[in-house]
């Protein structure tokens, strides 16, 4: 006998949405969210960042160019569930290696599609962010929890239990998993070339050849501190020439330092930057080392609670491929790849780490240059696959960095009163954004 192919998603607040299975069947629950990149789809569901989370894509037609494993985040699959409006069965391109849904079963990822995810999208900008469910098929958990939707008290117990669910531990699940899909820096680079994604300079000219842009970072050794890391930080850094050692979230600050690195990248990761206090301690000993440091996501967000400042969580986030930010030191606004539910407070930032980056729709802080230590951070991703390559010269300005550890000391005055300008407004609007006004 056929195996039923109906699936409906139960939110915390009661409110289902009802539609065709695809990929695994069973019951999932995660945080639900929404992300608006028009392509990406692969890269999103092999980012380890979507830990936890039923991911939704406002994009109404996904999988139209199939799976292609080259383009991999890691090694596998992170959401907990997967949202389309409609998904392609027969896709159509000359890398594709399968599809979607064959995808999502080899995966053991619950699908949903046919249903209304401007709907879905709208209602979770308006109220926030919440948990959701996804029951599909006809097994016997799937049977037992639609039965409890049709009886207004087990209802309210099956929605106590949504509601009470919460990503945990999530750094812990994920650290190490982009292993599977590491090459070395000539397979990087050549690999790369052959599809333009070379280098990309602050004026926004393409390093093609590979000694130049390989050259400034050559001999130095930088390690790559993995909490969920996508694979495309590690190819980043090889392209400019970069050893790369990359270490487990349960690393130490001894353990970093004794492998004599020239700096240190803190990578993106799932979850709520507050959890991971162990890292974060062990952040504020390699400050204290004076190691140069870059971090991206959730890595600029446990460098900025190690140097004192606070985060909290947005209402709906950020995530899609094109997110504007503007830099406040040229007045330049990119467009930029992001994912993230958290940010840092604006008003928090502890003396000597200055605002370099704004989101222009909502004021929060997107980056952070410290003139006391040599470091900076942004809440974007400059390595963006699938994405924009505007903001890929921040690899550039690490190696700099590594190179000159007062590169950003000598233009301290500059950011302080670049600071000074823009931080009032970007504090009110950041304020705004966190309470949802």
């Amino acid at each position: 006998m056929e195996e039923s192919r109906t699936a409906c998603l139960v939110l915390a607040n009661g409110r289902i949405f009802e539609g065709q299975a695809f990929g695994a069947s069973g019951v999932v629950t995660g945080e639900t969210v929404f992300t608006t990149g028009m392509n990406g789809y692969i890269e999103t569901l092999t980012d380890p960042s979507y830990y936890g989370q039923i991911v939704t894509q406002t994009f109404p037609l996904i999988g139209n160019y199939g799976i292609i494993p080259k383009d991999f985040e890691s090694g596998g699959v992170h959401v907990s569930g997967y949202i389309v409006r409609s998904n392609c069965e027969n896709p159509s391109n000359f890398r594709c290696g399968g599809d979607l849904d064959s995808f999502l079963k080899q995966q053991q990822v619950i699908g949903l599609c046919g249903i209304d995810t401007r709907e879905l999208t709208k209602l979770l900008r308006e109220a926030g962010v919440m948990n959701g469910m996804i029951i599909s098929g006809d097994g016997d958990e799937a049977k037992k929890y639609r039965a409890m939707l049709s009886d207004p008290a087990r209802k309210a117990q099956l929605l106590a239990r949504i509601q009470a669910y919460r990503i945990t531990d999530a750094v812990e699940h994920v650290t190490g998993s982009a292993r599977a899909v590491e090459e070395d820096a000539r397979t990087v680079f050549t690999e790369s070339a052959a599809y333009r994604f070379v280098p990309v300079k602050a004026d926004g000219t393409k390093v093609n050849d590979m000694d130049a842009a390989m050259q400034d970072g050559r001999g130095k050794k930088v390690v790559l501190w993995d909490f969920g890391a996508k694979a495309n930080i590690r190819r980043e850094l090889l392209k400019r020439g970069l050893e790369v050692i990359v270490m487990d979230a349960s690393a130490t600050a001894d353990e970093i330092l004794a492998q004599k690195p020239d700096g240190l990248m803190l990578s993106n990761g799932p979850g709520d930057p507050g959890d991971n206090t162990r890292i974060i301690e062990e952040i504020k000993k390699l400050i204290q080392a004076g190691l140069p440091l870059f971090g991206i996501c959730l890595g600029h967000q446990m460098l900025a609670l190690a140097a004192g400042a606070k985060t909290s969580k947005l209402k709906y986030g950020h995530r899609g491929a094109n997110q504007p930010v503007k830099q406040l030191s040229t007045g330049r606004v990119y467009i930029s790849s992001q994912n993230h539910g958290y940010a840092v407070e604006n008003d928090s930032l502890p003396e000597g780490a200055v605002l370099s980056f704004v989101n222009t729709n909502d004021g929060t802080c997107e980056g952070i240059t410290y003139t006391s230590m040599p470091a900076f951070s942004v809440q974007f991703h400059p390595e963006a696959c699938s994405g924009p390559l505007d903001t890929s010269f921040l690899f550039d300005e690490f190696v700099r960095l590594i190179n000159d550890h007062g590169y950003f000391r000598r233009f301290k005055a500059d950011y302080q009163r670049i600071d000074s300008i823009s931080y009032f407004a970007g504090t009110i609007a950041g304020t705004k954004a966190r309470l949802g006004a």
